[in-house]
């Protein structure tokens, strides 16, 4: 039996005792955790995902992936370029078991990336339904709601309402966060959310560390 399962953006065809590299999950080495977006087991295919279907593994460690070169140049009046390296944080896994029915009374761990906030969380900083006709013009103006005790992070230079979501579903969600970043997350953050060395020419580091302060 061999399934199709998605995490981290990208997909993956196991089969019961393989070994692959994920992008990083919140687990430890000798946790069990089970992988509920499954595209396909054997010859069903999902709408977009199987119902019920799951691929369940044993987390063997948590490691780090090759080390890639990042060169910026930019070629301006005041012109300036920068090297610097970047190891993506990966974990290794073992597929134990592949369910066509019944993973979601399994109560094994789901999968989740390092970086996921929980699903209240993502449910709040969704945004609201469309209003009907008859909604009043205000409504169609609310931006969608902040997990509770997050910091309003639209005081960033730069960052808007779509920037804020992209934040907060990638489970950023204070300004001591930021403030707490080492190059290494600032690649990885401009690498998954396509920032485009936003982070850096914004100052939003020096930003975030006095905006914590109160």
């Amino acid at each position: 039996m061999f399934a199709v399962l998605k995490t981290g953006g990208k997909q993956y065809k196991v089969s019961s005792g393989d070994v692959l590299r994920v992008e990083k999950l919140a687990a430890q080495a000798g946790d069990k955790v089970q992988f509920n977006e499954i595209l396909m087991v054997d010859g069903t295919v999902g709408a977009p995902f199987v119902e019920g279907a799951g691929v369940q593994a044993e987390v063997i460690d948590q490691i780090k992936g090759e080390k890639l070169i990042h060169f910026v140049k930019r070629r301006r009046k005041h012109s300036s370029k920068r090297t610097k390296g970047h190891r993506q944080k990966l974990t290794l896994v073992r597929i134990t078991d592949i369910l066509a029915s019944g993973a979601d009374a399994s109560g094994v761990m789901a999968a989740t990336g390092a970086g996921s906030v929980s699903a209240a969380a993502v449910e709040a900083a969704a945004p609201k339904k469309a209003p009907t006709k008859k909604a009043a013009p205000e409504a169609e103006a609310e931006a969608p709601a902040a997990p509770a005790g997050a910091d309003d992070l639209k005081k960033l230079s730069g960052v808007g309402p779509a920037l804020e979501k992209k934040l907060l579903e990638a489970g950023v969600t204070t300004f001591a966060q930021i403030a707490a970043w080492t190059d290494e997350d600032v690649a990885d953050m401009d690498e998954k959310l396509s920032f485009k060395g936003r982070i850096e020419r914004e100052g939003w580091i020096a930003q975030a560390k006095e905006l914590a302060q109160g």
